[in-house]
């Protein structure tokens, strides 16, 4: 669908790249007095995809709340990208999501049948997820923001965090990298057509499918990589853990055409806040490019999940994976702690 205003042109900066740096959130998050409960067993302390809240001893509680200014044109695309984006959280803690609040800010400038569209792309996309959208919130801005405010549940005893990958584990990635790169490009009409229907293709695609295999597998931990990029959320993860991570870029699936763009410095802002979070706990060995390394800190919109599960198993689950998500690839291995979080090789 066309629109007389350019979606893209009213925001400052596109999907999960407006995100608040890690580093910048934390100090943000300092100090707060909260109530203690048993039965919260993930909150915001936790640096994780979605709080988790144990109801009885069959079903917990997620929730979680995802929105972002429009990184495509085209309004029921972009509600499409924003609600598989907000979904994703829910399926990274390997949960079910069952329920959605719709956010929303609109413009003076957007004409109805656009914000009808973005509304639309979000019910379709909650639709295929399984989930009811049962009202919401809407205000006027400068700027338009779309996204899901969603519950699921999981078994207690099946809840899948960011925190719990072990020496031995390996890691898969089931999307490829380089969206923020690829849309920032796109800006300045480096990007072509057709690669630019792959990358929306791609951010519009449910985690859904990826997380219904790897229930099946004995997964220590996982979390889905959006806007803290690759380094940032596998920092989070190695913290978390108390591990050491190693991610082989040789083997990290990304998107080829992000790569010119990368040499030439086309990445965004989030990228540079990705690096001043993270770089501290990285080194980088071997002939790591530049480029190769401004890939795996660019932030992602609705991106692939990362998951840590045992290397006895992790050949099985990969082939699976692959038959929903085909550049799905074991990216890295878990060691003990040492001098580093992640070692970039």
């Amino acid at each position: 669908m066309e629109t007389e205003v350019k979606l893209t042109k009213l925001a400052s900066c596109a999907g999960c790249g407006a995100k608040v740096g890690a580093g910048t959130l934390v100090h943000l998050l300092e100090g707060f007095q909260t109530h203690y409960d048993p039965r919260l067993i993930v909150g915001y302390d936790k640096s994780d995809d979605a709080s988790v809240y144990v109801l009885d001893e069959e079903r917990a509680l997620v929730q979680t709340t995802d929105f972002f200014p429009p990184i495509v044109d085209d309004p029921y695309l972009y509600g499409q990208i924003a609600a598989a984006n907000a979904l994703s959280d829910v399926y990274a803690m390997g949960g079910e999501p069952k329920l959605a609040l719709n956010i929303m800010c609109i413009s003076q400038t957007m004409e109805k049948d656009t914000v009808q569209e973005i509304l639309r792309g979000g019910y379709a996309k909650a639709y295929e997820a399984g989930a009811i959208i049962t009202g919401g919130h809407t205000i006027q801005g400068a700027e338009p923001i779309y996204g899901l405010a969603v519950s699921g549940f999981v078994h207690p005893a099946r809840v899948l965090t960011n925190s719990g990958a072990k020496p031995g584990d390996v890691l898969i990635l089931t999307k490829p990298l380089g969206i923020g790169i690829l849309t920032t490009a796109a800006k300045a009409g480096m990007v072509e057509a057709a690669v630019q229907d792959r990358i929306y293709r791609q951010m519009a695609t449910l985690n859904k499918y990826a997380r219904d295999i790897m229930v099946n597998y004995p997964v220590h931990s996982c979390t889905d990589v959006t806007g803290f990029s690759l380094m940032g959320h596998s920092f989070e993860m190695a913290q978390g853990s108390n591990c050491c991570i190693h991610l082989m870029t040789q083997s990290v699936p990304y998107h080829p055409e992000a790569y010119a763009p990368a040499e030439m410095g086309f990445i965004p802002a989030g990228a540079y806040r990705n690096r001043e979070y993270a770089q501290a706990g990285v080194t980088v060995t071997g002939n790591v490019t530049r480029a190769m390394q401004d890939i795996c800190y660019d932030p992602q919109t609705s991106g692939g999940l990362l998951i840590a599960l045992p290397e006895s198993c992790a050949k099985g689950c990969l082939e699976e994976l692959k038959e929903v998500a085909d550049s799905a690839a074991i990216i890295g291995y878990v060691t003990e702690p040492a001098e580093y979080s992640i070692y970039l090789e």
